[in-house]
């Protein structure tokens, strides 16, 4: 599991870097590979003498989100005691919910500072990952969008971090088409903190690291605090909890004889399938 994230740090330059590394997955995400982004993240927080953690993915993607070969059991098993397919309760989506968004509160709210290095897709977890951090550095190759709402509901992801970051008209946007949008069509809206070709965005991304590690340790914290402080009077208050309270309400959901049921869908067929139904669905 371990070789799944990658993580190195350089006390020498401050420089700290964790690496999504399931290329042949699109660096899809698992539980397991989330409970190791915290630990990292834990320990450049706890390191004094790291200032600045970069997160990228293996290969030519950031990431696709989470493995949707593996979701659908972090909620327990499907059935009941008496055999019968059940939805989890509501009290087991929270304690799971609550426990993954916690990878996206460390980036958010990270001490230290964040640099996401964004190539091709950057989707569902990605594109949080990517809003969350101080600094981005994104690809002309990169495609951002939360897609899993097709599947699950428009109600996914940090809403209060989205509206903030993104604006509430390209919120809605990607929110309730669930399309994947192409970087150079957001470039322009600022958004991003650097867009360069995708050839450039490592060596853009260890640049501004490099110039970033110049800073005073301690201006850094206390300026990430003081950003924090900023950001929460201003509307980020209740970003942490309805970030996994409003998830795991907003994707229970009853679906209609005419509205596509990936969840349903997914049980009955592969999951390669059960994409290729929904891209019909929706097309």
């Amino acid at each position: 599991m371990s070789d799944d994230v990658l993580y190195e740090k350089d006390r020498v330059s401050h420089i700290a870097r964790v690496t999504l590394n399931r290329p042949a997955k699109l660096n899809a995400m698992t539980l397991e590979m989330y409970d190791r982004i915290v630990w990292c993240l834990d320990d450049v927080a706890e390191d004094d003498d790291i200032k600045v953690v970069i997160l990228s993915g293996a290969g030519e993607n950031f990431t696709a989100g989470v493995d949707m070969n593996e979701v659908y059991g972090w909620y327990g098993p499907p059935n009941g005691a008496d055999g019968k397919k059940r939805r989890p309760s509501q009290r087991r989506r929270l304690v799971v919910d609550r426990r993954t968004s916690r990878v996206y509160d460390r980036v958010t709210y990270h001490p230290k500072v964040t640099i996401t290095a964004i190539r091709g897709f950057a989707l569902g977890g990605g594109l949080e990952f990517l809003m969350g951090s101080d600094i981005s550095v994104v690809g002309d190759d990169a495609k951002v969008g939360m897609p899993a709402t097709r599947y699950l509901g428009p109600v996914l992801g940090d809403l209060h971090l989205f509206f903030h970051r993104l604006g509430p008209v390209l919120t809605r946007d990607l929110l309730l088409t669930g399309r994947i949008a192409p970087a150079g069509e957001l470039a322009s809206r600022g958004i991003f903190t650097r867009f360069v070709p995708a050839a450039d965005v490592h060596a853009t991304a260890e640049e501004l690291a490099v110039q970033v590690a110049r800073m005073p340790a301690d201006g850094i914290v206390i300026a990430k605090e003081s950003y924090r402080l900023v950001e929460q009077s201003m509307g980020m208050a209740l970003s942490e909890v309805c970030s996994y309270l409003l998830h795991a309400y907003g994707t229970n959901l009853q679906f209609e004889d005419d509205e596509f049921n990936f969840v349903k869908s997914r049980s009955e067929g592969e999951l390669a399938q059960t994409f290729d139904k929904a891209d019909q669905f929706y097309s």
